[in-house]
């Protein structure tokens, strides 16, 4: 076959295939040509996810008539001043997004400059239908309709409405978080989901697009370092995410999405957060132009770094050094009021003889001292010149677990004898000693009780009392209705709040007192990563993990020996609580021969 040159439309259709991928592509790239016309407000309208229609209108600087012919042909552009394009500091500059959107959809392009009349070019799929003058104020507005209408090999691998206005909400969302100067506002299907206004400081931008607690849950990042600058938002260890969706990165204004920037930021957290949890971030990092080449990907969406050791350690000690300037908020520590009623226990009005012979240690036998207690104790004999048996007993108290040691063979995980640092079981086997984490150990134990039902037909709910109201952004909410009835298998009831809540009626009985806010938080991200990717089984499966995570026992309670024992003899008898749901160990175990290596006796 002879080498032929291929026809102007169909050159059209190929770029488009690059650059307009779906309408949150065509929505980027018309928000962005807003952004570098100078605009200060950005208004966003959608029909059916911007499959129907895609409507953006600003009041940049506008077109003249002769500008707008141009800028529907391909490769002609006002952002190249000059053919360095390694120094390009606008949005866009390949000059390819409108007459790539045109060529596969209906699109109206009006503009007025400030002082003139404005003027109107419809474009269908590549042909000109019509110009004329246009009634506007100064500004640009450009109208897309039917996006792939006439292709249908592109229109039927697009998803639904619903997802396709989840993405375009992000994408409004990403470039809104970039630019505080100007305002947004977005309305789909007639009601209006994002509005913003201009000259918001970044952190304040930054949580009225993602959550307002976050404001209250966040360190600010600045730090310069061979003219690259950092900036912007991070959360606080103990606020953040199921999954990695709530990170933002920007490079130069612009949003990407980077695997050098993603791993960095988990390296800074990687001491912090457990594996399965991602902390919500934001960052805006400033290179100069000559450092990063932005041109690499057709819709610049992913950057490459001339010195990325640079850029990944400006990231790492950036995101440290705030948390550790945060000091004891990145561990939550506790409110002042609650701090406030701890007091200094008073000194007994009792005699010596009393307080040894008759008091109540020496009839309720050994007690166990609370850390500090006996520092307590020390420093208030050397204050007051009395000794420290004059003070009562300390209040605790310490449960007798007599049993011998249980048979290997019948109990392999031994009997409980205590609980370190609130988080670990200790028991003696007969074997040795065995160490369980007990909340990886419960929640593979709520897990496999969740399975065990569902395959019994369904998991039995418990009704709330007061159901209680839980906000998301549109997109959470309407994936969680959409996935109502097989969240009902799983007992938990929710209903439509509203665009932006969801109602919660009933929990799983399974989960106890669980947390229903950061529950159906969690299972809204989960199925924002994995709704599509997997089958109902599976999804019942990942939503059920998520469940037992939020009804199993904490690290941090305090478990009676009966509840530790319990425990034990449940994972005995449990399939696969070996590891919990994330694949971490649920304990582990040193044989009386390792003990006595640690003591140097063998």
């Amino acid at each position: 076959m002879s080498i032929r040159r291929l026809p102007e439309q169909l050159v059209n259709r190929i770029a488009a295939g690059e650059v307009v991928e779906r309408p949150a592509s065509a929505l980027k790239e018309l928000v962005e040509n807003a952004i570098d016309a100078g605009a200060t407000r950005i208004a966003v309208v959608l029909a059916e996810g911007g499959l129907v229609r895609i409507e953006v209108a600003d009041d940049g600087c506008g077109m003249a008539p002769a500008d707008m012919a141009l800028a529907l042909e391909r490769h002609a552009t006002s952002k190249l001043p000059d053919e360095a394009i390694e120094n390009v500091t606008t949005m866009g500059f390949r000059g390819e997004a409108l007459p790539s959107i045109a060529s596969v959809a209906r699109l109206t392009l009006e503009s007025r400059v400030r002082g003139a009349e404005g003027w109107a070019r419809t474009v269908d799929n590549g042909v000109l239908l019509r110009e004329a003058p246009a009634a506007l104020p100064p500004g640009t507005r450009v109208v897309v309709e039917q996006l792939f209408g006439r292709v249908p090999a592109r229109r039927k691998f697009l998803r639904s409405a619903r997802a396709e206005y989840a993405a375009c909400l992000d994408a409004v969302r990403r470039l809104a978080m970039a630019r505080p100067d100007i305002a947004f506002s977005l309305e789909h299907d007639g009601r209006r989901a994002l509005s913003v206004s201009a000259g918001e400081d970044r952190p304040g931008r930054v949580a009225a697009l993602t959550d307002r607690a976050l404001a209250d849950n966040a360190v600010s990042i600045d730090l310069a370092r061979d003219g690259h600058v950092l900036g912007g938002v991070a959360s606080i260890p103990t606020y953040n995410r199921g999954v990695a969706d709530h990170q933002y990165l920007f490079v130069n204004g612009r949003p990407v999405r980077d695997r050098l920037l993603m791993g960095a930021i988990r390296g800074a957290y990687a001491e912090m957060l457990p594996r399965d949890r991602h902390a919500v971030v934001a960052l805006f990092l400033d290179v100069p132009p000559d450092q990063v080449d932005v041109n690499v990907h057709p819709a610049k969406t992913e950057v490459r770094f001339r010195d990325p050791a640079l850029v990944r350690g400006l990231i790492v000690s950036g995101l440290r050094r705030a948390l550790d300037e945060a000091g004891h908020r990145s561990v939550q520590r506790p409110a002042d009021s609650a701090l406030a009623m701890w007091q200094a226990e008073p000194l007994a009005q009792r005699d010596t003889a009393d307080a040894m012979v008759g008091g109540s240690a020496a009839a309720s036998g050994l007690h166990a001292l609370p850390a500090g207690v006996g520092e307590g104790l020390f420093a208030r004999s050397v204050h007051d010149r009395r000794p420290a048996f004059l003070a009562p007993p300390p209040a605790a108290r310490a449960e007798p677990a007599w049993q011998p040691p249980p048979q290997t063979a019948a109990h392999p995980l031994g009997v409980a004898r205590g609980q370190v640092a609130k988080t670990y079981i200790v028991a003696e086997a007969e074997d040795g000693l065995v160490l369980v984490d007990q909340h990886a150990a419960h929640e593979r134990l709520v897990l496999e009780r969740m399975r065990a039902a569902l395959a019994g037909g369904r998991v039995a709910s418990q009704a709330l009392l007061i159901p209680e109201v839980v906000e998301l952004d549109e997109p959470g909410c309407d994936r969680l209705e959409a996935r109502g009835e097989e969240l009902a298998e799983l007992g938990l009831l929710l209903e439509r709040f509203g665009p932006t809540a969801m109602l919660v009626r009933a929990t799983p009985a399974l989960l106890g007192q669980a947390n229903p806010a950061g529950l159906v938080t969690d299972l809204a991200d989960e199925l924002a990563a994995f709704d599509q990717a997997l089958s109902l089984r599976e999804r019942l499966d990942a939503v059920a993990g998520t469940m037992a995570c939020h009804g199993s026992v904490r690290a941090g309670r305090i478990l009676s020996v009966a509840e530790m024992n319990a425990l034990l003899r449940e994972m005995e008898a449990t399939p696969h609580s070996g590891q919990c749901n994330h694949g971490r160990p649920t304990w582990v175990k040193l044989a009386h021969g390792d003990i006595e290596k640690l003591f140097g006796r063998k």
